[in-house]
């Protein structure tokens, strides 16, 4: 087959088209960054090429000299970015350029506002380096070999940016990748070698790959050579080398964008350098804002790993436990082997001791953020807040350092949606008290309204409100906190401890002598159902609540397995009534038999969509409903 034979014209992913129209119009401003990102990506086409030879040295070709170049020709308007890194086949060029695989990518897009500065950010977030490109051209071409594979396997993508792009097989006697930007005709500041050279000293600096330029001739005496010659433009020197007092914050925002992708700057670093036993340094940063990608199983996500300054791999997860994915940055040892595998670092004994000692620094950065900024703090738990949760049943060494950072809506300041520590409910508890009280849901409002609440509103015990997802993990794992056990709401009997006098408890047991035959005839229509019918102590307002047994899946999980598709264990709830309320008066006191039962199905209809549950025959609850309702208006 011939080279031009398989030359193809496809279409965008709809998603990238809207990518290259967000990023011409929103980035303009703070244009020149496209130059960092195809550095950047050059920089890490390299790096990855460096750990592949180090299995394999015929994957150098005799070109073992791994370097980024920047040229450009004022003539044809063209400025060129090139790598002899690991470079890219025609498939991967396809599944890289062609889509962008994110499960976050509809909800980025959702999240756009038309607000430019607003919108940048949100580019920023989901990291789009490549199409960054677009910004300054109104063409881009890429040429790429994968190192390894023969000349006549290259690959040539080209597009305007309008929601098409052509492919075809290439010769190309170098491998790596060269991205061709045929620049706009007012973007010809990106032509002058000052321009650039200052650009890549303010982004590129640190990078420790050499970035190449042809060296410029300015003197009456000097002669240009025939063949250019190139000359190094960034110093190369790995900022997480030097020592933290020689490094500007505007020097680590900068770094950090580099090994995130991201456009903003982080909220906090932590910058730390190990000696003795076990050598390494860590430079870790916490992102301002979530990537889209932060749920997505099958996203790879962790720090990069370096070996004496020479690049190892990507997102390391060994170096940082999944509840801290959101870390990004850099882990340079001085004690690893260089052809250490990912095989290798399951079971290493460094590693470990590098990843114990890196959670430990970032929940202590945390912990700082806590105590002295906590509108700061704030933010970032808005961001990371959910992930920050997995944390206590992952990490048992740390679960304590964890707690404390956890936030909570509750019902201390029904008007104030600000979130509380666990220290914070504590140092709030009534005299008596010894249980941390909860009560998990499957929505904020379900949880401030439930009426699981109601006596201990009365009292005044503050109750924690649990509407995310991973609350009912958490909780499983969360038992107790400075020495207080943690304590549903909505399981077992509630124990108020001596918070209770012993007048209300004699009142229950005697109601429920009282109220045994009613409590009987709802048993017998309710038998299906549920497990038992008793008086409720934790009612004053509504007139029935489910709850479980101390030990069984709380209903909320249950509905959160059957939501992803996971069984959950079938068991019955108990009902509880108030025995004082006119709706469980009139039940008692109902002669028809037939009425009496459509009643008690109501109640615990309603109970059950009190706590968020969906009725089996909804149907059936409205036909029982409106016979009471027109019972009870005479007809």
């Amino acid at each position: 087959m011939t080279v031009e034979a398989q030359k193809e014209t496809l279409d965008f992913q709809a998603e990238v088209s809207q990518v290259l129209n967000l990023v011409i119009r929103s980035l303009y401003s703070n244009k020149e960054i496209f130059l960092r990102e195809l550095i950047s990506n050059a920089s890490d086409a390299a790096e990855k090429l460096r750990f592949e030879a180090l299995t394999d040295e015929a994957l150098f070709e005799e070109d073992p000299e791994l370097k980024v170049r920047v040229t450009y020709d004022k003539e044809a308007g063209t400025l060129t970015i090139s790598d002899n890194g690991i470079g890219m086949s025609r498939q991967d060029v396809t599944e890289t350029i062609g889509t962008i695989a994110s499960s976050g990518t509809r909800k980025f897009f959702e999240a756009m506002s038309g607000d430019q500065a607003k919108d940048s950010e949100l580019i920023g977030q989901f990291g789009v380096g490549f199409y960054s490109a677009f910004i300054v051209a109104d063409k881009v071409t890429l040429k790429t070999r994968r190192a390894g594979l023969g000349h006549e396997h290259g690959v040539q993508w080209v597009s305007e940016g309008q929601g098409s792009y052509s492919i075809e097989n290439i010769d190309k006697p170098s491998r790596g990748t060269d991205v061709i930007l045929h620049l706009r005709e007012d973007e010809n500041e990106f032509l002058e070698g000052f321009r650039l050279r200052n650009i890549i000293s303010k982004f590129s600096d640190h990078i420790t790959m050499p970035v190449e330029m042809e060296k410029e001739f300015y003197g009456e005496d000097e002669e240009k050579p025939e063949t250019a010659e190139y000359e190094r433009v960034n110093t190369g020197t790995a900022l997480w080398m030097r020592s933290r007092s020689e490094i500007s914050d505007e020097e680590y925002n900068e770094f950090y964008k580099h090994v995130s992708h991201d456009f903003e700057d982080p909220l906090l670093h932590v910058h730390n350098r190990v000696e003795g036993n076990n050598e390494y340094t860590a430079l870790l940063f916490v992102p301002a804002r979530a990537p889209f990608d932060l749920w997505d199983r099958d996203q790879k996500h962790g720090v990069k790993l370096f070996v004496r300054r020479v690049f190892i791999m990507d997102e390391a997860e060994k170096l940082m436990p999944r509840y801290m994915r959101f870390v990004k940055g850099v882990v340079d040892s001085d004690d690893l082997p260089l052809n250490v595998s990912r095989e290798i670092l399951q079971h290493n004994r460094k590693i470990d001791t590098i990843r114990q000692a890196n959670v430990k620094r970032v929940l202590g950065a945390l912990e700082k953020l806590a105590e002295n900024d906590k509108e700061k703090y704030q933010e970032f738990w808005d961001q990371f807040g959910k992930v920050l949760k997995e944390g206590p049943a992952e990490d048992f060494a740390n679960k304590e350092k964890i707690s404390a950072l956890l936030r909570f809506a509750s019902t201390h300041n029904e008007q104030d949606e600000q979130t509380v520590s666990l220290a914070d409910y504590v140092a709030r508890m009534r005299e008596g008290q010894d249980k941390i009280y909860y009560i998990t849901a499957d929505s904020a409002a379900a949880a401030r309204f439930s009426p699981h609440l109601e006596v201990l509103k009365k009292k005044g015990i503050e109750v924690l409100l649990l509407s995310d997802r991973v609350d009912e993990w958490l909780v499983t794992s969360l038992t107790e906190f400075d020495g207080k056990s943690l304590q549903s709401v909505a399981k077992g009997e509630l124990d108020l401890g001596e918070l209770e006098d012993k007048e209300e408890q004699e009142s229950q047991e005697q109601q429920a002598e009282e109220h045994k035959a009613l409590l009987d005839r709802m048993q017998q229509v309710l038998q299906e159902s549920v497990k038992e019918i008793r008086i409720s102590q934790r009612l004053t307002d509504s007139p029935a609540c489910l709850v479980v047994e101390e030990h069984d899946m709380s209903a909320n999980l249950a509905r959160v397995l059957k939501s992803v598709g996971q069984d959950a264990p079938q068991t019955k709830p108990i009902m509880e009534v108030n025995a004082t309320h006119p709706l469980v008066v009139q039940l008692e006191n109902e002669a028809d038999e037939e009425r009496f039962g459509d009643l008690s199905k109501v109640l615990f209809d309603q109970a059950q969509l009190a706590e968020g549950g969906q009725l089996d025959d909804p149907a059936a609850f409205v036909r029982r409903l409106n016979s009471l309702m027109l019972k009870l208006a005479g007809q």
